[in-house]
Order: structure tokens, then C-alpha cells, then sequence
């Protein structure tokens, strides 16, 4: 009985915040967070102020690089692709594929991870435990070979040079990194980079305006039928897309331990061993830890309506198969070489239960996922592209 009525504790604090745990006060409308280097952020209310890495201290200046080689198909070894190309702004900085694809044609095994709210991340890349700042991140597609995305290895000198060559990327080198004899390299690129993708920052949806900023009428009824169930130990959701970004791998100014938090969500089970594809063990991949097998980080589901298919290899097209899949309590394939009762997996998380919806109570889930979506992030002219290289297919007011 103990127990059941600390859940329900819990459960109604939830709710009373709308899951927007792991904060360290939110916004201050009036004086705005400044870091350390002098940069104010611009937060929506109830967020926490993101940490600024030492090493990579924001500016004005060092965003602006950054925006401009995100966007820049020079950033390719063929000069065919940029980093937008898998995190495009329409999709909340998706592709739309179930895996993505290298410069040079190459298949990427994983789905290209949203960029929304990705500062506030403890570890990046789907399970990679030592990826914990994202200028390091931004390594991994530049150099990366196996398989190839970028196409930096053995070029970069050749890549560097289209920049130092270019007399807009001059000027901006310089006004990003004042006083270096020789800004433009593998390093600087990298920490433009992630200072552009420190400021993408979503929390205007109508779930944070009911939730936020007063505004109760934001939400539609079914979406607020939706986040009761979302939020209910029948579901169980919460227990990893919890806190303000709805994820509970999270990182931030006020967070005194960082949540780097791994999951198998019963996706497979080939074969009735627990294990997974090949390519695609999870965290198992770094520790060969029997337990880790399948295990992945939670990903934000900010923007979710806009990020599909799902899973970390795009194996699952819509949200109403995501909800099948975990109503299920895992995925069952019936034939072929990946055949096995994910349900039944010995390495699934013990939070994966399944459960029981209506068909209207499917209809508000999705509802309430739909809530999550942030237009004026999605049409911020702040992350605009500066070439015109990535049209958009949306039309922004």
C-alpha cells in the first residue's frame, strides 16, 4: 500500500507541472540568463538555463559562423551535402528517412536524432555513453567512415581550404575567433557548430503555453485527456520522456548530476536471445555488457508530430505504431532473419509493461504528442539558411 500511494504522490506532482521536472527555476522573463562569456539566451518560460561548455564559450559571432556552415554543402568531401541534409528545419532538424545517407551514398544503420532542445542533451548520438559535449559530437559526421556522412578523413585540409579561400567565411572566422592567426580548422568548425545548435531551442508549443505560460485554452481537450494518460503509471511514458524536454537524458546550468540514461524497449529479440541487429546493439556496442543489448537513449519527443518514422532505425512509420508497439510491450516479427517476441526480450527494460487504450483514448495520446509541436520554432527566422540550399516545403507566417 506503501508504495502505491508514493506512485500516485508522484504521479500528481507530474501533473501538476505537466512533467516539467529537472529545471532550476525556468526563465526569468525580466533578466534573462547570461553565460559566463556574456551571452544572453533567449528561454521560453519554465526552461532551465542550458550549461555552456568551458572550452566553447557563445557568441553572437561564433552562432553565426555556425549557422552558415550548417547549411554549407561545402561541408561534404563532394560538396553534395551539409548538416542540414539530415537535420532539416521543416522536420524539427530531422531527414524524414528511416536511416540516413553519407555524402557519398553510404547507408547510415541509425535515424537522424532531432536537434530540438539538443543543448540541454547529457549524451548525444543514440547510445554512445562518451559523447557528452556537442562540439565532440560534431566530430563524429565530419570524420566519421563506417560508415562515411561527411567525408572529412583525408580532405580536411582540402575542405578546410574552401573556407579559407572564401571571403565571407574570412570575415566570419575572424569575428568568430578574434586575434587567431589561423582560425579556420577541424576544431573551430566543430564549436561554431554546436554554438548554432545550442540556440535551437523549443519550448513554444501549445503544451508549453497551457502548461507556461496561462493559457489553458492552448491545449485541445483530447490533448489534455492525452497528457493524463501520458503522465499515468498505466502508460508508464513519463518514466523516460519525462521533465521539461521530455526526456530523461538531460543536462543543464542547475543539473548537479548529469541523467545519461539508456533503454531497451523491446524492439527485438532475434531468435529469443535479447539480441539486436548487428549494426545496431545499443549501448552494448561500448560496454559488451550482456544487460546493455539493445539499450538506447530516450529521445526528446518535443516535435515529435514532425520527426518520423521512429525508433533508433526507423523501423516504426507513425506514432499510432509507436503506441502499438508499447501497448504491445514490445514488437513481435514474425519470419525472417530479425524474427523474434520483442515482449519476451530477457534484456528488456522492466518499465516496458504494455497497457490498454480506447480507441479515443489512442486518438488523445496522439493528441497530446501533436500538443508538443513548436511552429515558431520550426519557422524561427534565427536558423534560417543562408544559401537557399534547404527550401522550405512549410509555409511560416
Amino acid at each position: 500500500m506503501k508504495s502505491v500511494c508514493v506512485r500516485a504522490l508522484i504521479l500528481s506532482v507530474l501533473l501538476a507541472v505537466g512533467g516539467c521536472g529537472g529545471g532550476d527555476g525556468g526563465a526569468d522573463d525580466t533578466t534573462p540568463p547570461i553565460t559566463p562569456s556574456g551571452y544572453q539566451w533567449q528561454l521560453p518560460k519554465g526552461f532551465p538555463t542550458p550549461k555552456e561548455a568551458s572550452d566553447n564559450p557563445l557568441t553572437e559571432a561564433k552562432i553565426e559562423l555556425g549557422r552558415h556552415l550548417f547549411y554549407d554543402l561545402r561541408m561534404s568531401v563532394n560538396q553534395t551535402m551539409a548538416c542540414a541534409s539530415c537535420h532539416l528545419p521543416d522536420r524539427a532538424f530531422t531527414d524524414g528517412r528511416p536511416t540516413s545517407i553519407g555524402a557519398t551514398g553510404e547507408d547510415h544503420p541509425r535515424n537522424a536524432m532531432s536537434l530540438s532542445n539538443v543543448v540541454y542533451n547529457a549524451t548525444f548520438n543514440w547510445a554512445n555513453p562518451g559523447l557528452t559535449t556537442l562540439h565532440a559530437q560534431a566530430l563524429v559526421p565530419i570524420f566519421g567512415e563506417f560508415p562515411l556522412e561527411l567525408g572529412w578523413s583525408d580532405h580536411e585540409t582540402e575542405i578546410l581550404d574552401r573556407f579559407r579561400q572564401d571571403v565571407i567565411y574570412q570575415k566570419l572566422f575572424a569575428e568568430a575567433y578574434p586575434g587567431e592567426a589561423e582560425p579556420v580548422s577541424a576544431d573551430r568548425v566543430t564549436k561554431a557548430l554546436a554554438a548554432f545548435e545550442s540556440i535551437l531551442i523549443s519550448g513554444n508549443s501549445p503544451y508549453d503555453q497551457a502548461t507556461f505560460q496561462g493559457n489553458p485554452n492552448a491545449m485541445s481537450v483530447s490533448a489534455r485527456r492525452g497528457q493524463e494518460l501520458f503522465f499515468s503509471e498505466r502508460m508508464e511514458c513519463f518514466h523516460c520522456h519525462g521533465g521539461f524536454n521530455f526526456s530523461q537524458s538531460v543536462n543543464h546550468a542547475g543539473t548537479r548530476l548529469a541523467q545519461a540514461e539508456f533503454h531497451n524497449n523491446g524492439l527485438y529479440n532475434i531468435g529469443g536471445t535479447g539480441d539486436y541487429p548487428l549494426n545496431n546493439r545499443g549501448l552494448w556496442e561500448f560496454t559488451q555488457r550482456p544487460a546493455d543489448m539493445g539499450r538506447f537513449r530516450a529521445p526528446t519527443l518535443r516535435n515529435v508530430e514532425l520527426t518520423g518514422p521512429y525508433m533508433h532505425d526507423g523501423s516504426i512509420a507513425t506514432l499510432e505504431g509507436v503506441i502499438d508497439h508499447y501497448a504491445r510491450g514490445g514488437r513481435i516479427i514474425q519470419e525472417g532473419p530479425l524474427a523474434g517476441d520483442g515482449a519476451k526480450s530477457p534484456y528488456k527494460s522492466e518499465l516496458i509493461v504494455g497497457f490498454s487504450l480506447t480507441t479515443q483514448e489512442k486518438q488523445d495520446v496522439i493528441a497530446f504528442l501533436h500538443s508538443l509541436t513548436d511552429w515558431e520554432f520550426i519557422c524561427d527566422p534565427r536558423f534560417i539558411d543562408p544559401f537557399g540550399n534547404f527550401p522550405r516545403h512549410i509555409r511560416c507566417n
